[in-house]
């Protein structure tokens, strides 16, 4: 998929849109926490890319499923139940306690009552939700431009994905840390996460990290070097911080301890798709070969056509 595919994203300027709906999503994503049964890794918790924003999908809610779902393109926010219910508020520049506020009420005119933390966690500035009055900016353009850019970490993330055949997770957008990510999974145990994560106990990051892993993933920083793909092993091996990685834009950052590919160096490329698969494909083997993961166990013998047609995690003299 060519260059025109990959948005230029305003990244030097939506810093402050991005920690508003960054706290909104944490306030949405809360309920889906606090209703949904739990899977391994956290993985129950996260959002789902849409063609027009994000959703927590399908969540239960005694007899009945709700649904939230932020549409980017005509910014508003949807509330919906499968008994017809529906409940609407628009995205536009508002607190964050004002949200939740609205929010809050909106779903008990559904008949939907959720008992939440109202704290927001992984971030620095950790004032409740009803009391923050700070963080009030919305930009549509903005907010919009965010969403595109997790809609190409989204599509390559899942082209990642079809290279293994051993436990990996779904792509999800992690609203603590308000990263999109998958991660595989050596099938071994790993060390105890030592924790250590702003406003976040240590017992939930025991859970996320229980099992060896290679995480691959994108973020909307406002920084420099602005949005950028990562990917990191745990526990790091020896010798993973000096792998040779592709494609030359990557660096290991050691006060993150991940490899770290701009998004603007992945947009500039000739293929950026094949750019960013390349980041994946690399620091993924560059840590599975120092860790040891048995890989011929752990990946397909070939990579399927789309649509498949054969088997491609056997062998072609294994019958099926």
């Amino acid at each position: 998929m060519g260059a025109r595919s990959w948005p230029e994203l305003p990244w030097t300027e939506w810093q402050p849109t991005v920690e508003t709906v960054h706290r909104w999503l944490q306030i949405v994503g809360k309920v889906r926490l606090a209703l949904m049964p739990p899977w391994n890794h956290w993985w129950q918790i996260t959002l789902a890319l849409t063609a027009r924003g994000l959703t927590t999908g399908p969540m239960p809610y005694a007899a009945r499923a709700l649904q939230v779902d932020l549409d980017f393109l005509d910014h508003q926010l949807l509330a919906t139940d499968s008994d017809g219910r529906v409940w609407a508020m628009a995205l536009a520049p508002r607190s964050v306690a004002d949200f939740y506020r609205e929010l809050t009420d909106g779903l008990r005119t559904i008949g939907i009552e959720v008992s939440t933390w109202p704290v927001p966690v992984e971030v620095e500035d950790a004032t409740p939700f009803p009391a923050d009055e700070r963080h009030a900016t919305y930009d549509p353009g903005h907010a919009e431009a965010l969403w595109r850019g997790l809609l190409q970490a989204d599509r390559v993330l899942k082209a990642h994905q079809t290279g293994f055949v051993g436990k990996a997770s779904p792509v999800g957008l992690f609203w603590g840390s308000f990263d999109l990510a998958t991660s595989r999974y050596s099938g071994r145990p790993a060390p105890r996460h030592p924790g250590g994560i702003a406003n976040c106990p240590t017992w939930v990051m025991e859970e996320a990290y229980s099992r060896e892993e290679a995480a691959a993933g994108w973020w909307p920083a406002s920084e420099p070097p602005g949005p950028a793909f990562y990917a990191y092993t745990y526990p790091e091996p020896s010798g993973y911080r000096a792998a040779a990685v592709l494609p030359s834009a990557a660096t290991y950052d050691r006060s993150l301890g991940e490899f770290i590919l701009p998004y603007d160096a992945v947009r500039a490329s000739p293929d950026p798709d094949a750019t960013a698969l390349a980041f994946f494909r690399s620091t993924y083997e560059a840590g599975a070969d120092l860790g040891g993961w048995d890989r011929s166990a752990l990946e397909p013998v070939e990579i399927p056509d789309r649509p498949p047609r054969r088997p491609w995690s056997l062998a072609p003299d294994v019958p099926p």
